[in-house]
């Protein structure tokens, strides 16, 4: 079983709100801005295309990693945040 970071447990612990793109676990700095510059500024918006995928692990790590240059590993951990985080509020 894999461990989760902090970052993951503290984001999929509470309603999302108005956290920055930054907030998703396997996203930082470099990748946020890069999603920011694209218009995806708040995980509300990453949500809202993990949504239009429909929560697909593949289509959805494909168009983060072509989105912002995620590599495998920061964009599974952002999948697994998102629909953790999905399967506590929705």
């Amino acid at each position: 079983m894999s461990t989760t970071s902090q970052k993951h447990r503290d984001f999929v612990a509470e309603p999302m709100g108005e956290k920055p793109v930054s907030a998703l676990s396997g996203i930082g700095e470099v990748l946020g801005r890069k999603l920011e510059e694209q218009g995806f500024d708040k995980a509300s918006v990453v949500l809202g295309q993990f949504l239009v995928l429909k929560q697909d692990d593949e289509l959805f790590t494909e168009w983060l990693k072509d989105a912002c240059g995620a590599n495998t590993r920061q964009a599974s951990s952002c999948y697994q945040c998102l629909k953790e985080w999905c399967d506590t509020f929705l």
